[in-house]
């Protein structure tokens, strides 16, 4: 039996999260089976998160939970992380996008709020592959990854 390898998000059962993980899969170039899980949080619950997880006593927009360390740029093969693979699937973390604060950010930056969540869910999977933007020059990597992906999306590269 085929079956088409690729990065699967649970999230409500939202289509359009899984155009997002195709997007993405695609262009990092991915080829085993993938899963993250999006979260959508309250107010409350992200800045429990930010305080717990990076001692940042504020609200924030999307927070990432990787579970594999030093992936980035790299295709992933299961075989190399038997403690995430379940059998069917690598997980490679989890991300909690606060709803209330991309709503802000949509508003703030003239973007519809599909296209602020759809951005904020790239930026998150991002993060779980190994990108940041914690120096000028990764900053500048990750900004370019972003912007082919939101264009493949039609959702502008802004």
């Amino acid at each position: 039996m085929f079956f088409k390898k690729s990065l699967k998000i649970e999230c409500d059962g939202n289509i359009r999260y899984k155009k997002i993980a195709d997007a993405v899969y695609r262009e990092l170039g991915q080829t085993d089976n993938l899963l993250a899980e999006i979260v959508f949080s309250t107010e409350e619950e992200i800045l429990l998160l930010n305080n717990e997880h990076r001692s940042v006593d504020k609200i924030t927009d999307v927070l990432s939970f990787p579970t594999l360390d030093g992936i980035r740029g790299k295709v992933l093969n299961s075989a190399d992380y038997p403690y995430s693979f379940d059998g069917k699937r690598l997980h490679i973390g989890s991300i909690a996008i606060c709803a209330k604060q991309a709503s802000r950010q949509a508003l703030e930056y003239g973007n519809t709020e599909e296209r602020e969540a759809t951005y904020l869910a790239v930026h998150g999977l991002l993060h779980l592959f190994g990108y940041d933007h914690e120096t000028e020059e990764d900053k500048k990597q990750m900004r370019e990854i972003e912007k082919r992906i939101m264009s493949a999306l039609n959702m502008g590269d802004n």
